[in-house]
This record gives C-alpha cells, sequence and structure tokens, in this order.
C-alpha cells in the first residue's frame, strides 16, 4: 500500500493511504461534505449528529456524539482515516484517537477556510474536479445571495440564558458578511451578549441550533431590543459549511 503526506487545517502533517479505505467523519456538514465526493463504501463511522445523507444516518456505524465520542468502537472500526474539527471535537478525544489513527484535523472559521477544507479533502480522495466545481457553485450561491442583509446591522443569537452571539473569527461571521450583514461584534468567537456594551442592532437572529430557539423567546428578544426585527433563522443554514450551504 502507498501513502502520502497532507498537511491539515492545523498545519500538522498527517500520513494517510494513498486512498483511504475505512473513513470516520466526526463532524456533521464535513460528513455531507465527504458523501458529495461519493465515497460511500469508504465511510465506516459517523457521529449521532451527523444527520445527512438520510441514507448514511440510518446505515452507518454511530461513535457517538461529536463531543463525546465513543473511543472503543472507533477503534474496533479500524479506521485509517479520521477526520475531525478544532471546534466540534474536543481535544482529549483528538489526542486519544491520535494514538491509533490518522487523524486530519480541520478549522474553519470563514468561508476561504470552508474552501480551503473542499481543496484538501477532494485532493485526498483523488476528487480535485469534483472540489474545484462546487467551490464554483459556492461562488455563484454567495454572489447572489450578496445583497440580502442590505447593509443591516446584525446580532446572531447562538444561545439564551446566558446569550451568547457569533463574533469575528467564526464561520457564521463570515457568512453573515457574505450575504449583506455587519455583524455589530468586533469581538472574537463567541462572546456573552453582557460583555458587549450597548447594541442597537437592526436585526436579531435567533438560531435553531445549537440552542433551540423558537416562537415562545420571539417576545424576550423583541423587549430587549426593541427597535430590531427579530427573526428565527436555520443555523444549519449559517454555521453548515460546504455542500450543506446549497442544501439550505
Amino acid at each position: 500500500m502507498s501513502f502520502k503526506t497532507y498537511i491539515d487545517q492545523l498545519g500538522r502533517e498527517v500520513v494517510l493511504p494513498a486512498m483511504p479505505k475505512r473513513i470516520i467523519s466526526l463532524v456533521p456538514s464535513i460528513t455531507e461534505l465527504v458523501a458529495y465526493f461519493e465515497m460511500d463504501a469508504e465511510v465506516v463511522g459517523i457521529t449521532k449528529f451527523c444527520i445527512y445523507p438520510t441514507s448514511w444516518f440510518q446505515s452507518k456505524e454511530r461513535v457517538g456524539g461529536t463531543k463525546n465520542i465513543d473511543l472503543e468502537k472507533v477503534k474496533s472500526l479500524n479506521p485509517d482515516l479520521i477526520i475531525g474539527n478544532k471546534e466540534e471535537n474536543t481535544k482529549d478525544d483528538m489526542e486519544a484517537l491520535m494514538a491509533f489513527a490518522p487523524v486530519w484535523m480541520s478549522d474553519v472559521n470563514s468561508i476561504k477556510d470552508a474552501n480551503h477544507l473542499i481543496t484538501c479533502l477532494a485532493e485526498i480522495f483523488n476528487k480535485e474536479d469534483k472540489g474545484q466545481a462546487l467551490i464554483g457553485d459556492l461562488n455563484k450561491y454567495f454572489l447572489s445571495h450578496a445583497s440580502e442583509g442590505a447593509g443591516k446591522s446584525v446580532l446572531y443569537f447562538i444561545w439564551h440564558s446566558p446569550g451568547f452571539v457569533a463574533g469575528k473569527n467564526t464561520y457564521i461571521d463570515s457568512y453573515l458578511t457574505s450575504i449583506g450583514y455587519q455583524n455589530c461584534v468586533s469581538m472574537d468567537r463567541y462572546p456573552e451578549v453582557t460583555s458587549l456594551g450597548f447594541l442597537e442592532p437592526e436585526v436579531v437572529l435567533l438560531s435553531s441550533e445549537p440552542f433551540p430557539f423558537n416562537e415562545t423567546h420571539v417576545p424576550f428578544y423583541q423587549e430587549l431590543f426593541p427597535n430590531a426585527e427579530i427573526k428565527l433563522v436555520d443555523g444549519e443554514r449559517y454555521s453548515w459549511y460546504g455542500v450543506s450551504t446549497l442544501r439550505c
């Protein structure tokens, strides 16, 4: 068997078979991306949150959640490639997995990073043409949605009580900017809204995940931001990257 060395999105060298035959994906959006690359026969394990494609969710072995991986289950599947993510998976789990299998780590904090991920996996799977076609379709998608936010200032909530919002250096912020919004938050990552001082957004987006916002939460945020338009939005659309973007 021949091997190749790849560089993952954490800058690590990862030695993999020239064509991996037993793949485990620990990230829902990446699982959907791997399916786009037509790796059905090669994928032997996914997480319980990898709900797309539906056929995989129903048939593939599940190896726990994104943050509580069943290490023994993974080991029993004898993977030759595990795909993880810096934000979605825990450092302890990833280090434990690295002790017995090759782990390629993703780190996606922007649309540019998402395109880089697509390019990297396309190379690993020898599907460069499909990867470039997908990036082309995504570029068209963002171009067609570029004025959706109409330049309005926005707050994007990911959690309620305490209220956490999407800040800079996140894929969500990059997505918001690409569809024409201006994020009110200048801090990095996911700060608590009470740490941001007075804010007067024109639009407040309440995401369906990771906290499941629904209609019952709208009055609370309308009172908190009386001059803003309060909207419930599909969290998959704003935070799942790659091929998931076109589905949403």
